[in-house]
């Protein structure tokens, strides 16, 4: 007699993604939604929040509809609801608590409150489970994408048959996450948004040692990053070379007419650019992981958690494997679609809450500024 699923259908609406997923124990990935906003947000260089709530609110019934019926499933089938509570923009959270405190009142489903960092570092954990790899615990993991560039120590404990899961805040930004540096380098060159992909594409053509960026110098805590003086430095180069007018100008006029592929931008870019973009993002991915490596030599753990947006950066991905093998990590990445914001991620995060009993009622409130702990 085969023994029952626990189905969790997970909702994220942070920022810009309206996401959905119907996840099986913890574990299986039944279906994964993600309604992207990048369209909307483009022509602004950033995310819009008036904007971004708009489309939550357009978005998130097909969206959830669409996981459920993916999943070959009915709402009635669902044994929870885990929603993403924070941190996040107030208006987007907004949209997403607030149904799913009517779905589990509609349902009498238990309700699950999941903090959106901690739904990333369950990213990590969900498909390495499914590809047969058990990550030891606890982990260091740093936690990088446009709003966040944070690392935390991951711990675990076994409670009444579920594994509880506790986090120690180890260092974080103290300005510019390291994706919104990529998006503000990326709008200087006129490059598009959203940055991080467009510049890790043209970067791969470029000299990494071509222009040299210093690594930042921390004061206190030395786990702690900061992207702003990187980011200054890319616009006191362009100040001090006005050559590069011209071809920013004409990537101007191309994004204008809708052109704006990797390969487009390559051509209207001078080889002076592109050694700009790869200095800039070795410089950028360097300080990441050297940082990270530091981190987990210091806590003593065997492994390397990375996750966020910007794990999906094909020249961290490399350094870190590198770096990691060769200092006696295990390290370990989300696929690229688990990377960015999505629904798996909260809905494996919520699991383990349910299973403990972790379960909210209506007065749940989004909280922008959620801690992680």
């Amino acid at each position: 007699m085969s023994v029952r699923e626990n189905l969790i259908l997970g909702i994220e609406s942070s920022c810009d993604e309206t996401a959905a997923a119907v996840v099986a124990d913890g574990s299986r990935v039944r279906s994964n939604i993600v309604a992207s906003q990048i369209a909307i947000h483009r022509n602004f260089g950033g995310v819009v929040p008036e904007l971004a709530s708009r489309e939550h609110l357009r978005q998130i019934v097909p969206v959830v509809r669409e996981a459920v019926r993916q999943a070959e499933v009915s709402l009635a089938d669902l044994d929870a609801i885990a929603v993403t509570r924070g941190p996040g923009l107030i208006g987007a959270l907004l949209v997403g608590v607030t149904y799913g405190k009517v779905l589990a009142l509609a349902l009498a489903k238990p309700l699950v409150a999941v903090n959106h960092l901690e739904g990333h570092v369950h990213a990590v954990m969900l498909e390495a489970v499914a590809s047969g790899r058990q990550p030891v615990l606890p982990a260091v993991c740093l936690i990088v994408s446009g709003g966040h560039t944070v690392l935390y120590r991951v711990e675990s404990r076994s409670n009444n048959g579920s594994c509880q899961f506790s986090y120690a805040r180890i260092g974080g930004t103290r300005d510019d996450a390291a994706g919104e540096a990529y998006d503000k380098v990326a709008r200087m060159l006129a490059l598009g948004y959203p940055g991080g992909p467009i510049v890790d594409q043209l970067a791969a053509h470029g000299n990494p040692k071509g222009i040299r960026f210093g690594a930042p110098q921390m004061k206190g805590n030395n786990f702690d990053f900061s992207f702003s003086g990187i980011k200054t430095a890319v616009l006191y180069h362009l100040r001090k070379h006005p050559e590069f007018q011209s071809e920013i100008t004409a990537r101007e006029q191309a994004l204008a007419r809708g052109e704006r592929s990797a390969e487009a931008m390559r051509q209207l870019a001078t080889p002076a650019t592109l050694d700009l973009l790869a200095s800039f993002q070795r410089a950028v991915v360097d300080d990441l992981v050297t940082r990270t490596i530091a981190a987990a030599q210091q806590n003593r753990v065997r492994s390397i958690f990375v996750s966020g947006g910007v794990a999906a950066n094909s020249e961290l991905r490399l350094a870190f494997e590198a770096r990691a093998k060769r200092e006696g990590f295990e390290v370990f990445f989300p696929s690229r679609a688990l990377s960015t914001d999505n629904a798996a991620m909260i809905a494996a995060a919520g699991y383990p809450r349910f299973l403990s009993g972790q379960h909210e009622d209506c007065t749940l409130d989004p909280s922008a500024n959620l801690p992680l702990v």
